[in-house]
């Protein structure tokens, strides 16, 4: 049986530099994902035509849009890239440039040109959880953080600020402050 070997990780895409490559339906959804997790976001997006809604979008972010044709020197100096044209050979040609230049690269609807997907998020204030189902299936991605949302309650965050100043409380090493912890928290699962 497969198993799911990525590994998640949350990215400070605000200190990143990171490019969207294509404005229509797919680009402006991609955008759309990530300033929804991360609103303060360094994005650029390049297109020769934006949809209204990216524009729209863009305009209450600090999102930099570039109206023209791309060309292989937008990739300088990225961080991570999604190629999202409606081109399938030139997102093939920008998966290859990235990986030479060593850019982590997301070619939409292509998960054999990723080094990352673009998974489920759930934020509720300070928590925040990835789901990922491979490149799979992104609606059970979105299913799943749908019911993640509903379940997980909205003042999660007066309990996280009280383990926090817990947290700072407790003396000895990490092995004895992680057992505190687990100890103090072992059944909220079982609540």
């Amino acid at each position: 049986m497969e198993t799911n070997t990525l590994y998640p990780i949350f990215l400070k895409v605000r200190q990143l530099n990171v490019l969207i490559i294509g404005a229509g339906k797919v680009g402006t959804e991609k955008l759309h994902f990530l300033l929804k997790s991360s609103p303060d976001a360094n994005v650029e997006v390049v297109a020769y035509n934006f949809s209204d809604e990216l524009v729209e979008l863009a305009a209450f972010h600090s999102v930099s849009l570039k109206h023209k044709k791309f060309d292989f020197k937008d990739l300088d100096n990225r961080s991570i890239v999604i190629a999202a044209t409606n081109d399938r050979f030139l997102n093939e040609q920008i998966y290859v440039e990235c990986r030479k230049r060593n850019i982590l690269i997301n070619v939409a609807d292509n998960p054999d040109l990723c080094d990352f997907y673009l998974g489920g998020i759930v934020t509720k204030q300070n928590l925040k959880i990835a789901i990922s189902t491979n490149g799979k299936s992104p609606t059970l991605a979105k299913r799943m953080r749908q019911y993640f949302e509903q379940e997980i309650p909205d003042d999660v965050n007066g309990l996280l600020e009280n383990l926090s100043d817990y947290r700072g409380t407790l003396k000895g090493d990490f092995e004895m402050k992680l057992k505190a912890l687990n100890e103090l928290t072992k059944n909220l699962i079982n609540n």
